[in-house]
């Protein structure tokens, strides 16, 4: 891969990309800072980049999702170490205009599963396709489609 088709995909995807870290993380700094490490790792593995093996889009996301993942599994592993010190941590403020909702919304997503979330973040924070989160995945449609409306059942019955 060029230079100038990387910076074509920066242009196409970063925006919407960002849309779903935001999404997916609640934080905007935060979202800044795993849109940047994502496209650092796309550029670090752009010549291993294989078309035939995922779009461009995919490829991407599967990179900002691991991302993410990471992110997590790190704050979790900080946050037993915390609590085996016993130092107490404290939630950072929202950033949405309504805390209200935001804090709902928060709760209600933390009653699904990894999986469920993950769903969830792709289709509406991504804007991905049902189709598109089963190849970035690595899951059968189906199972894609039935964790994206168990999700959505769960948020409605959590949210009234």
């Amino acid at each position: 891969m060029r230079d100038s088709d990387f910076e074509r995909i920066y242009a196409e995807h970063a925006q919407a990309l960002f849309g779903f870290l935001a999404y997916r993380t609640g934080d905007r700094a935060l979202a800044e800072d795993l849109l940047a490490d994502t496209f650092e790792r796309a550029y670090g593995a752009r010549t291993r980049f294989d078309r035939r093996r995922a779009s461009e889009k995919t490829w991407l996301y599967s990179i900002a999702l691991n991302l993410v993942r990471d992110h997590h599994r790190r704050r979790a592993a900080e946050g037993r170490a915390l609590e085996k010190v016993g130092a107490r941590t404290s939630m950072e403020a929202p950033g949405l205009d309504r805390l209200e909702d935001r804090d709902a919304l928060g709760r209600a997503l933390a009653t699904l599963s990894a999986e469920e979330r993950d769903a969830v973040a792709l289709r509406f924070g991504a804007d991905l396709t049902v189709p598109e989160i089963a190849r970035l995945t690595d899951n059968p449609l189906t199972t894609v489609e039935g964790r994206v409306y168990r999700a959505l059942r769960k948020l409605r019955e959590e949210l009234g």
